[in-house]
């Protein structure tokens, strides 16, 4: 299978116009999109999972960036990774970065999710079958 070909435009049409932004001062620009600059250099990562439970040690200070002061109200109770990075509207990774920083100060906890077994023990399921017969 061959892959589809690429349309050229036609050299005499004139390209749309692109709206120029609104500009406050003369050659300033308008903010840009924030970017996520989040962390120390050369800071590993914890090792988080989408369903790692994170929980709150303390309120937020006035020390504490927008984002960790969002995570520590949101964590009041256990709330997974995956939860935090939707509530945030942020990126697994970014919200990851942004734990391992907040998880070396200390001022969050993460639990690793309880996992239960496979199989039920066999025995509770003889239980439950008699007790159904029962009925």
């Amino acid at each position: 299978m061959t892959p589809p070909r690429r349309r050229r435009r036609d050299p005499d049409s004139e390209p749309a116009s692109v709206p120029s932004p609104p500009a406050g001062k003369e050659g300033e620009r308008p903010n840009p999109e924030r970017l996520f600059v989040i962390g120390g250099a050369g800071s590993g990562r914890a090792e988080l999972d989408l369903v790692t439970l994170i929980v709150a040690h303390a309120e937020p200070s006035p020390s504490t960036t927008p984002e960790q002061a969002a995570v520590l109200r949101l964590c009041a109770a256990p709330l997974s990774v995956a939860e935090l990075s939707a509530y945030l509207s942020l990126p697994f990774s970014v919200v990851t970065v942004l734990l391992t920083e907040m998880l070396t100060a200390e001022l969050v906890q993460a639990r690793v999710p309880v996992v239960r077994k496979s199989l039920a023990d066999r025995s509770l399921l003889e239980a439950v079958m008699h007790g159904l017969q029962k009925l």
